[in-house]
């Protein structure tokens, strides 16, 4: 069957690679950029300002993929009010006055960055811990997306991307962060997966939040949720390659945040 799909931020890395699966689908697709780079098939718009034009992109699309924003996890507050709060809601409130069936929002694993040295599995529904500008703005998002969800009919699905490389995408001890980043490790054609199965997934689905990673073995990221919500279908997974020099940037890291740990229970006490 198919389908009309808007791509916000559709030259980026995660735009281009669904594109191209999109395309292979026979979909129709909208895509929208801040810059086409040159490609007649994308059209330019600014989405942090509210625009006519661009907004009637949105009209009766089957899904929009909201992946326009700043994915840098350095982003500045000023960069993230823009771009990450202001672009979002624009286009979750275009989305629903076009009448566009589900928006799927391109949220970060970046939400849960502060669980990296506790115990326990990365459930969705485990309390968030943002600890950047940039995992806070995506955090807002999923909640935006519920309020869209429950005051407008809108369906949507957030995803919590894993670590997703331009170009070849491949995994090992060159990603960044250690065995952390290796473990949200998602491969180009888990990617498409997930995002074509978030398209498709019936319309009784109205709003998740869902960790999209590979199934990288010994991750501590749920993704058997993601399985049962939309039928995810991962066929990729590394497992994570820990060299001297990660093992010990990994232990340095683990001691600081442990002192910060103490510190917060110290000053807990003291305020007590």
């Amino acid at each position: 069957m198919s389908r009309t799909v808007v791509i916000t931020g559709a030259t980026g890395n995660i735009g281009a690679k669904l594109r191209r699966h999109f395309t292979a689908l026979g979909w129709t697709l909208r895509l929208l950029d801040v810059t086409a780079r040159g490609d007649a098939a994308v059209t330019e718009a600014d989405l942090s300002v509210w625009d006519e034009g661009w907004v009637a992109q949105m009209a009766g699309a089957d899904a929009v993929i909201l992946l326009a924003g700043d994915p840098s996890p350095a982003a500045s507050w000023e960069s993230v009010q823009r771009l990450n709060l202001d672009l979002p809601m624009n286009v979750y409130e275009a989305a629903a006055r076009g009448g566009a069936k589900r928006v799927i929002f391109a949220s970060s694993n970046w939400t849960m960055a502060g669980w990296r040295f506790q115990p326990g599995a990365l459930l969705t529904d485990r309390a968030p811990w943002p600890v950047n500008a940039y995992g806070a703005s995506k955090l807002v998002g999923e909640r935006m997306g519920r309020s869209y969800v429950e005051r407008w009919g809108l369906s949507v699905v957030c995803f919590r991307i894993g670590y997703c490389q331009r170009g070849e995408n491949l995994p090992g001890a060159h990603m960044g962060w250690g065995d952390w980043g290796q473990a949200m490790w998602l491969s180009d054609r888990d990617l498409c997966d997930g995002f074509e199965k978030a398209v498709t997934a019936p319309a009784e689905l109205r709003f998740a939040v869902l960790n999209l990673m590979s199934d990288n073995p010994g991750m501590r990221w749920d993704i058997e949720s993601t399985k049962r919500a939309i039928g995810y279908a991962p066929q990729d997974g590394h497992a994570a390659e820990i060299t001297p020099d990660g093992a010990r940037d990994a232990g340095v890291t683990e001691r600081t945040r442990a002192l910060i740990d103490s510190a917060e229970a110290w000053l807990s006490t003291t305020r007590g």
